[in-house]
């Protein structure tokens, strides 16, 4: 069990470096299509972040601890930061990387619940990555 505590925690702390990233560009933002990109990007972070509080909850159900700092959450996650400000279709193209990271860790947490026979958060875990699955395409979408 402690094998899952652990993925759980790097799902938590990836999926909240996904939505700071998706926060930032949200913020930041410019061009001549600032209206469509502010707006799809506030809604990436706001989904990606409702997730969080879900995966400290199922941490909690196992009797762990959820990490909550900055510092725990950058020694977790599988995601880079990003410090500079790249154009709107960089920043894009960033996301869908990173929302690529997000799904490989959700499908080795996924396989974890499998063989750990912990069906009620491997079905959480299956509706993550339909979500961010469906994410990955909208975010493909744009560059053509």
């Amino acid at each position: 069990m402690e094998e899952l505590i652990q993925q759980l925690k790097v799902v938590q702390a990836t999926a909240f470096s996904l939505y700071l990233k998706a926060h930032n560009f949200h913020w930041n933002v410019n061009g001549p299509d600032f209206a469509q990109y502010h707006a799809f990007l506030g809604t990436v972070y706001a989904q990606v972040f409702e997730s969080i509080d879900d995966y400290a909850e199922k941490i909690r159900s196992l009797d762990s601890f959820a990490p909550g700092s900055l510092l725990r959450f950058s020694q977790l996650s599988k995601i880079q930061d990003e410090v500079n400000i790249p154009t709107s279709l960089a920043m894009i193209s960033k996301l869908a990387i990173d929302n690529d990271t997000l799904i490989e860790e959700l499908y080795a947490t996924d396989a974890l619940c499998d063989t750990l026979n912990q069906r009620g958060i491997q079905n959480y875990i299956q509706g993550q990555i339909e979500a961010h699955e469906k994410l990955r395409w909208m975010l493909k979408s744009f560059p053509k």
